[in-house]
């Protein structure tokens, strides 16, 4: 068996290159991508089902629901009221 103790180790510049540059950025584009993997799992898994999101999103459209006919009906009332004191005085 061979023991560097003794021996001084020295890199190579394309060794400080890898270790300076290429691991660090391996790393992130590593964590990056396990993140984008956890993420879409959730959203096609979990998320898309929740309601809140799904307003958020715009994923599901709202019903629309048609204005009813009678729906001045206070208005008309005011209105009348007004008409009666106005020929009142």
């Amino acid at each position: 068996m061979e023991s560097f103790s003794g021996e001084s180790f020295s890199l190579s510049n394309s060794n400080y290159f890898v270790l300076l540059f290429v691991r660090p950025i391996a790393a992130v584009l590593f964590s990056l991508s396990v993140l984008f993997l956890g993420w879409f799992l959730a959203w096609k898994l979990v998320l898309v089902h929740v309601p809140l999101v799904q307003e958020i999103f715009r994923l599901r459209e709202k019903p629309i629901k048609p204005k009813p006919a009678d729906r001045r009906k206070l208005t008309r009332f005011y209105n009348r009221i007004n008409a009666q004191l106005v020929y009142a005085r």
